[in-house]
């Protein structure tokens, strides 16, 4: 099959997604990442399309489980209704822990979650790549925040940080995150 061929079946697939020509950028990370303080409830401020995230109200909570992986809690309001998802996170190499993987199925290996930059109490720039056959990749691309809303000032600081390390932030979208219920 060419290569061609095999774009062309794929594609409907990442409609949904960012997807460029080329192999994925390397990203920095956040130098000594402390997964301890990263841990809890993060709100989606802004992020690149993604066909799993439809609704509003999204978030995300991680807490460290007994045999040392992460639970992920993901949870959207859509279609009139909160529809979460639970995965898993792992940190591959613990010399390099702002570079976790993250699956959602036992039959999808795991994605990188690369954490580029966090202050743990008010916002974390988070990034993932996946190669397609070296042909092109999808990313993702999230601003998450402590608390629903940014200041404005904390959103471009972010942006800024994602455009330094080439990552095409045309297609980013802010979350809707008015009218939702707390836990």
């Amino acid at each position: 099959m060419s290569a061609t061929a095999v774009l062309l079946l794929l594609l409907p697939l990442v409609s949904a997604q960012t997807y460029h020509w080329g192999s994925c950028p390397t990203p920095k990370v956040q130098p000594g990442f402390d997964l301890e303080k990263y841990l809890g409830r993060w709100y989606e401020i802004w992020k690149l399309p993604a066909s799993f995230e439809r609704g509003k109200c999204i978030e995300a909570n991680y807490a460290l489980r007994k045999d040392g992986t992460i639970q992920v809690l993901n949870s959207q309001f859509y279609k009139d209704k909160t529809r979460k998802v639970e995965g898993t996170a792992i940190v591959p190499d613990a010399r390099d822990a702002a570079r976790l993987g993250v699956s959602f199925s036992y039959f999808t290996p795991y994605s990188p979650y690369w954490v580029l930059s966090t202050d743990y109490t008010s916002v974390a720039v988070v990034y993932s790549c996946t190669d397609i056959l070296r042909i092109f990749h999808v990313e993702y691309a999230w601003i998450l925040g402590r608390s629903r809303f940014l200041p404005r000032e904390t959103v471009v600081y972010a942006q800024d940080l994602l455009v330094e390390e080439g990552i095409d932030l045309t297609r980013m979208t802010a979350t809707d995150q008015t009218g939702c219920k707390d836990d």
